[in-house]
């Protein structure tokens, strides 16, 4: 799969290390498929992602028979996809220093992303173990998270590597690592190094539940703080407390500088220098919806960071989306260089 570098014919200025660095929750996906009664039989809400103990992961994997084990978390994907595409990328995330955070380590560094992160001492943390997710995907493509963060909630702004996010073009980080009181102080100081290094700093809100959780911390983050949001219709709509969607994007559109919203098989609007553009979604049978939206904002980042129109950011993102989700797992396939058509 490395085969795909340069796919962007990259120009990279002499003095900018990485086109994108990451910041976000390190887990190990483990993927397999089950039906509609599964779920129901354990009481999940289907396309739901639910946080569990270590004791729980030990119960649902002696039901299932894991099809796909790869390192995962929503921005490592996108630094992965990204990496795939050409852009140099680098990410920070929280291991363990156990078998499956060597396991992830050796993973994302082999799709070729930089990944300098300390793991977490187990002497110190006996009870804490590198993250994974249990991901069920249901006959109709959706995907039903069960994620046990373990090492990730010891992320703290001492986990911030300085010299990483001030030579990158721009810093993704991701909504769902905001739960932890000591990873909000890490992205505050993340934009601040950022921004006093000429750079800029993007958001993706990962989760509707989890803007709820922490809305008042993520409106202010994102009105001070964000050059870039990317957000789902559902996400950008828990952000501005409606259920209208033009709303919530009339809302974005004045509250932030460049906002990027999908809509699932009706496309993404992207909001811009005072402009709006539509970009229709690329027709795909529909396996596995996993990582959908981190491939979009892979192929999104990958285009800007190159210099594309917005709509060539959003075209590039459909593109990588729907080839994501014609099977099973976050990661392109080897076609991906004949279906994005350069």
């Amino acid at each position: 799969m490395r085969g795909f570098k340069n796919l962007l014919g990259r120009k990279k200025e002499d003095d900018v290390e990485f086109d994108i660095a990451g910041i976000g929750n390190a887990i190990v996906d483990i993927l397999t498929r089950v039906n509609d009664d599964f779920l129901e039989k354990q009481e999940m809400i289907p396309g739901s992602m639910s946080l569990i103990d270590a004791k729980r992961v030990k119960a649902l994997k002696s039901l299932i028979k894991p099809e796909k084990q790869m390192s995962g978390g929503s921005v490592a994907n996108t630094c992965f996809v990204a990496a795939l595409m050409g852009a140099k990328t680098a990410y920070l995330g929280k291991v363990a220093d156990d078998t499956v955070g060597k396991r992830f380590a050796e993973d994302i560094q082999q799709g070729g992303v930089y990944f300098p992160s300390t793991p977490l001492k187990s002497s110190l943390h006996p009870n804490l173990y590198t993250a994974r997710s249990i991901i069920f995907v249901t006959p109709d493509g959706q995907r039903t998270m069960n994620t046990y963060l373990g090492a990730c909630t010891q992320f703290t702004p001492d986990d911030v590597d300085e010299d990483v996010i001030s030579h990158a073009k721009i810093t993704l980080l991701e909504g769902y690592l905001f739960d932890g009181e000591l990873a909000q102080k890490a992205f505050y100081q993340a934009a601040d190094i950022s921004h006093k290094a000429g750079r800029k700093i993007a958001l993706s809100l990962s989760d509707p539940f989890c803007v709820k959780r922490h809305l008042v911390q993520f409106k202010d983050f994102v009105s001070n703080h964000v050059d870039m949001v990317f957000a789902n219709q559902f996400e950008i709509c828990a952000l501005y407390e409606t259920e209208d969607l033009e709303k919530a994007i009339q809302n974005a559109s004045q509250d932030i500088q460049i906002a990027v919203i999908t809509c699932g098989e009706k496309g993404s609007v992207i909001l811009a220098n005072s402009e709006r553009i539509e970009v229709a979604s690329v027709p795909t049978v529909v396996v596995d919806t996993t990582g959908a939206g981190d491939a979009y904002v892979a192929g999104f980042l990958a285009g800007w960071t190159t210099d594309r129109t917005y709509a060539e950011c959003g075209r590039l993102g459909s593109v990588v989306a729907a080839e994501v989700i014609s099977h099973v797992g976050a990661r392109p396939l080897p076609e991906l260089k004949e279906v994005m058509n350069f």
